[in-house]
């Protein structure tokens, strides 16, 4: 396919650059601007408002078991439409689904701004949900048809990937700067921006040719549902009750969602193999290559929730951090990502991306490794921040390669399909991440302080002192025992997560690197299938 280029504006610049040139960059600087800016948007959203949470709570009313439902509900609308999100890209076209999505976004966050109570809240966390499923497979979609193979779309999927990756601790930053003012910033802050990328994207952006392709109904239907009770019953396994237990696995509302949702996805690829126009061909995920850079990606996913989820309850509750500080404490991590992402999209033209992605695996591996060493008096120059830089570096390497390798080779007509795809497979991943990692770290606090428990009571026998009787001094000897305890358990409990957040993200690493087989000349290469459009 010929590359299209702008309309011949005539002279030329002194350096021997062309205008027509100048306008051809400028046009995909302004779409990558575009493009990355509502990245940006829809992944800082799923950490911004975890900041406000308590002040949402007290000001709407929510319950402390319905408060987990402001960040829940938002996570099953994406995760669970995000196939189909994708797939009506191809369909309708990109830039179409893209500012829809974006427009019920801000629309959605103005609503969640001015929400009176409970339900309307949640209402606006689901309609975010379901805009953010339309224009994250479109955006990048968007970036493969937009930017030619090769350094173009290295760039850009650089500058993606960054945006994919700094968002969540730039939620947490903005999400603690805002509520210091009010929470419901942490909702307003999106209709400005939103309004912006509704506004540019028909002019910086060219639209997709759409598909004379019928929906695949029933896909559409099995594909949500299935992704729908997988990531409830995910997400319900981490949830606790009123006394603080933690659902866990063998909860029926955890175990029923997520049976009922693995075999209605059994049923969809049945049905995807049969019907004529499949919501995602299974071409798309039996190619080997993008097969091992969505499970790897699934695996990034899971041990990026470690950092952000362990570590930001590392810093506040036993360093004692106020949420707007504990927000910059993660500053270097996007700084050490913004400059490996730089390294890796300079390397794939000459490296292969299996080697890129494992050396990314072993460094985020050995950063969640170092983690596990904290202690409850660590200090952040020393116990934190070299870890935090470390990990930072080995995420920029990891999602580079995996992200256009996810989307390599693939028939422009199903960019939105294999978009959707990569973007399903970080949704459940962080998903699995949230579930796994808090039973690891529910049942490692659980016996940490039974041994501490057993070992204060065996020294108290020793020294001849009673043992609190009755409700009362029972509570008020607990009350004292997490005051002096509580940080060392914490600390414990978190350091069994990182551990198996490291092997997690350790395995998928190796993984990459022993069947993962794209050449670097295929990515560095201007290949047939590139278009580049201009708005």
């Amino acid at each position: 396919m010929t590359t299209s280029a702008p309309p011949d504006l005539g002279g030329t610049h002194a350096a021997g650059t062309s205008q027509p040139d100048q306008v051809k960059k400028r046009g995909l600087g302004l779409a990558l601007i575009v493009i990355a800016t509502a990245q940006l948007m829809i992944v800082l959203d799923g950490t911004i408002v975890t900041i406000a949470l308590p002040h949402i709570q007290t000001d709407l009313g929510f319950s402390d078991n319905g408060r987990q439902w402001v960040v829940t509900a938002y996570g099953l609308a994406f995760g669970s439409l995000l196939l189909l999100g994708g797939r009506l890209g191809d369909l309708l076209g990109r830039r179409r689904m893209f500012v829809i999505g974006v427009t019920l976004f801000w629309a959605a966050s103005l609503l969640g701004g001015v929400a009176p109570n409970p339900g309307v809240m949640l209402l606006a966390r689901i309609l975010q949900g379901a805009g953010a499923a339309m224009a994250a497979p479109a955006a990048l979609a968007l970036i493969n048809t937009t930017f030619a193979a090769g350094k173009e779309r290295n760039r850009a999927m650089a500058v993606y990937a960054v945006m994919s990756g700094v968002g969540a601790a730039v939620g947490l930053i903005l999400g603690g700067a805002l509520t210091e003012v009010d929470w419901r910033w942490t909702f307003f802050i999106n209709v400005p921006i939103g309004l912006f990328i509704a506004f540019a994207a028909p002019r910086v952006l060219k639209e997709s040719e759409g598909s004379d392709s019928s929906l695949d109904l029933p896909g559409a239907v099995t594909g949500t549902l299935g992704l729908f009770g997988i990531v409830y019953g995910l997400s319900h396994a981490a949830q606790r009750d009123a006394t603080g237990a933690l659902a866990g696995w063998g909860n029926i509302w955890t175990l029923v969602p997520l049976i009922g949702g693995i075999l209605v996805l059994i049923a969809f690829v049945l049905i995807e193999a049969r019907v004529r126009h499949p919501l995602l061909p299974l071409r798309i995920l039996a190619d080997r290559n993008r097969g091992v850079s969505l499970f790897t990606m699934l695996l990034v996913g899971a041990g990026m929730f470690a950092l952000f989820f362990f570590l930001g309850l590392y810093v506040q509750q036993v360093m004692g951090y106020a949420p707007i500080k504990a927000g910059i404490a993660f500053l270097p991590f996007s700084g050490g990502l913004v400059v490996s992402a730089g390294i890796a999209s300079n390397l794939i033209a000459r490296v292969d991306p299996r080697w890129i992605a494992g050396a990314g695996g072993l460094l985020a591996a050995t950063g969640l490794w170092g983690f596990t060493h904290l202690h409850a008096d660590s200090g952040y120059a020393t116990g934190l921040l070299p870890w935090i830089i470390v990990m930072s570096l080995g995420m920029g390497l990891l999602f580079i390669p995996l992200t256009l390798t996810s989307t390599a080779r693939i028939d422009p007509a199903d960019s939105g399909a294999a978009a959707s795809a990569l973007n399903t497979a970080q949704q459940i991943g962080g998903a699995v991440g949230i579930a796994a990692l808090s039973t690891v770290f529910a049942n490692a606090a659980a016996s940490k302080t039974q041994d501490l428990l057993a070992g204060v009571m065996a020294q108290m026998q020793a020294q001849g002192l009673p043992l609190p009787t009755g409700p009362a001094a029972q509570a008020e000897a607990m009350k004292a025992f997490t005051a002096q305890y509580g940080a060392q358990i914490q600390t414990f409990a978190s350091t069994q997560g990182f551990w198996v957040a490291a092997g997690m993200i350790l395995f998928g690493g190796i993984v990459t690197v022993l069947l993962l087989n794209v050449k670097h000349e295929e990515l560095a290469a201007d290949g047939d299938k590139a278009t580049v459009h201009m708005g």
